[in-house]
């Protein structure tokens, strides 16, 4: 009796453990990740605005109060920067390579003067711009991705309808962009 007991815990235990390695492994075969829908919106390198409404891609942005805009880029030739500024109440970014891991993120408290200013580069593109940084790049936050695809996450909270218009103007004049030195 008390090695059928075993069996059926052991059984049990394997069936909940295989069920949890499908569910979190099913976005890689399907090609529908986070990633793959963020490539299928738009042309890389840009900020594209997500609707209320989920689009073709199933990507929304369902929160009332927050605005959202995601871009993909990649790092495989050149660095990439992205620059946001404006007057808004709250702001936050964050980048994710392309298994859809959070590489980095942050808000207007965390950077300088309020305003983003990022550069997203391999190891060794970072090391070439810091041995002799751009003058542009003094105030920029550099990142190092070891993943050369990604894509980057920038919401912007409008807690009011005053603030809508100010937030709309901040996303659409955001830039995620390739950086080539002047």
């Amino acid at each position: 009796m008390r090695s059928v007991l075993f069996a059926i815990l052991v059984g049990l235990v394997g069936a909940a453990l295989l069920h949890i390695v499908i569910v979190l492994a099913l976005p890689q075969f399907t090609g529908r990740d986070a990633y793959t829908r963020v490539l299928d919106l738009l042309e890389m390198d840009s900020f594209f605005p997500l609707t209320a409404e989920p689009g073709p891609t199933g990507l929304g942005n369902s929160n009332p109060f927050l605005r959202t805009a995601v871009c993909s880029f990649s790092v495989a030739d050149v660095p990439t920067r992205l620059i946001a500024r404006g007057p808004v109440p709250f702001w936050s970014l964050s980048v994710f390579d392309s298994g859809s891991n959070e590489v980095f993120s942050m808000n207007d408290q965390t950077a300088v003067n309020g305003n983003l200013d990022l550069i997203v580069a391999t190891p060794i593109q970072l090391v070439e711009l810091r041995k002799s940084p751009p003058e542009e790049l003094a105030q920029s936050i550099m990142i190092e991705m070891k993943d050369e695809e990604g894509y980057a996450v920038l919401r912007a909270l409008a807690p009011f309808d005053s603030f809508e218009e100010q937030v709309r103007d901040f996303l659409a004049d955001s830039s995620c962009q390739l950086f080539r030195r002047t």
